[in-house]
Parts: structure tokens; C-alpha cells; sequence
């Protein structure tokens, strides 16, 4: 008898947990942003891995609100240092690796309406520590699996818009740790832009100018309209004023640097939309 009733246990268990993993399956897609935001600063950690990619090797993180259950990435590296030295022997100074990019990354692709490129994250405390808790993607591949099994996207022109945009954010917020690995890829060829925390260096110049060959039009007037007060209303707790001055630095340079293109190509040579 006993044992037939933790047979009957396990399987209510088991029941019960196929349930909350289909509702998840349900609802996760209808979430709103603060829906999402509010799952992750609230739901229970039931279950945690270590990442085995990245220098940082983010935390995976299982998390659960009673009906829902959903995974999430956790960065809380905090690392400074005057003068950092690199293996293939360049330097940089003020080097900065911090979890707080990633949450400046993700509010300043909102104001520049590049938010559905960016997975949804907030600041959260765990085990003790102060990180970056970003919405697990549903990603299919990343770029460098793309590029190694040489896949074809379906629709070439999509995949170039997509693409410019992300060159001119990267350009924008000078990601030094701009990898083929933290651009992820959905079923339905929707690229996504992880892992910043090396990000919103103070360099006033841009990293490769030579990238930038194409906007979009609504990206590159949001850029124009990018507001240095309000960006830092919106991220005062991650970025310095000098970060900020870096930042809107490098995007007088882009718009700059279109209109110039713009002047010299014509319009319809260098935006889409």
C-alpha cells in the first residue's frame, strides 16, 4: 500500500508539472513587458546551472510563480581596472566589465525603438550578489552556428535590415565584446542582441565606421532625437555622466556620418525602412 501510494504521488507530481510547463508554453508569448519584468524581480529561483559559454559564465536561472515557469540569465560581473593587459597583447584603459551595461543596453534600445531586439531584464539580488536578470530568449541558434554551418537565411533583405540595425547599436554603445556568439537567432530568423557588460566604453570615436553602410530611417531620426538628460533619467543607476558623454559623442558621429552618405548616395541607397 504505501508504495502504491507514492506511486500515485509521484504521479500527481508529475501531473502537475507537465500542467505548469504547458501553461507555460501558452503564455509566455502574450506576456507584456512589465508582465515580464515583474516575473522576473518576483518569481522563486527553483533551480540554477552555470552557463559553460563566456569569459563571465552567466548563471542560468529556473524560475517559477506557482503557474509559470521560465528560465532566465544572470550576469552580476563587476570588474574595474585601470589599465587591462589582453592576451593577444593590447591594452585598455579604464577597462570596465560590469552586469549594469546590460541594463542600460536594454533602455536605450526602448528609446530608440529597438526594443523587440533586446531580451527583457532587470536588476535583481541573488545569493547575495547584485545582478543583470535578463528573459531566456527563444532562441533556435546564435550567429556563430549560423555562419559555421553556412545557413541561408530565408529572406536576405530582412536579415540586412536586421543586421544594420545592429551594427549601428554596437557602433553606438562601442561593445568591445561584439561576438558572432551574443547575436541569438529564433525559429522565424529574429535576431536578438545579448551580453553588454563590456559595453559604454568613454571613447568619443567610433570602432569601425566602416561597418555603418545602411539605416533605418526611423532609427537613424530616433537617434537624432536622442536625448542626453533623458537617457540618463532612464539610466542613472548604471551609467556615468562620462559614459553618457561618450555615448552621445558617437551618436552626433553616426548621424553624421549617414548624412554624409545620404548627401553623397541618395537617400534611397542608404535608409530603409
Amino acid at each position: 500500500m504505501p508504495y502504491i501510494r507514492c506511486r500515485y504521488v509521484a504521479l500527481v507530481a508529475v501531473i502537475a508539472l507537465t500542467y505548469v510547463i504547458s501553461l507555460n508554453a501558452q503564455n509566455v508569448e502574450g506576456l507584456t513587458e512589465e508582465q515580464m519584468k515583474d516575473f522576473l524581480l518576483n518569481a522563486k529561483v527553483i533551480n540554477n546551472k552555470q552557463s559553460n559559454k563566456g569569459i563571465t559564465r552567466p548563471y542560468v536561472l529556473t524560475l517559477s510563480n506557482g503557474s509559470l515557469v521560465h528560465d532566465a540569465s544572470f550576469q552580476s560581473v563587476d570588474v574595474y581596472k585601470p589599465l587591462m593587459r589582453f592576451d593577444d597583447g593590447t591594452t585598455e584603459m579604464n577597462y570596465r566589465d560590469c552586469y549594469k551595461y546590460n541594463l542600460a543596453a536594454f533602455e536605450l534600445a526602448k528609446m530608440l525603438g529597438l526594443g523587440d531586439m533586446m531580451p527583457v531584464t532587470v536588476e535583481r539580488k541573488w545569493k547575495g550578489k547584485r545582478g543583470a536578470l535578463s528573459w531566456w530568449l527563444p532562441a533556435n541558434m546564435d550567429e556563430e552556428r549560423r555562419r559555421k554551418d553556412q545557413i541561408d537565411p530565408p529572406d536576405a533583405e530582412d536579415w540586412g535590415k536586421q543586421w544594420n540595425k545592429t551594427i549601428v547599436f554596437m557602433e553606438l554603445v562601442y561593445n568591445t565584446d561584439l561576438n558572432v556568439g551574443n547575436l541569438l537567432i529564433s525559429e522565424d530568423w529574429h535576431l536578438w542582441m545579448i551580453d553588454f557588460t563590456r559595453a559604454f566604453r568613454l571613447y568619443t570615436t567610433l570602432r569601425k565606421p566602416e561597418d555603418l553602410i545602411m539605416c533605418d530611417r526611423q532609427l537613424l531620426q530616433r537617434l537624432k532625437q536622442l536625448d542626453a538628460a533623458a537617457l540618463k533619467r532612464k539610466t542613472k543607476n548604471w551609467l556615468t555622466n562620462r559614459e553618457i558623454n561618450g555615448l552621445m559623442a558617437r551618436r552626433d558621429k553616426i548621424v553624421a556620418l549617414f548624412e554624409s552618405l545620404i548627401a553623397e548616395k541618395g537617400e534611397k541607397k542608404v535608409l530603409y525602412d
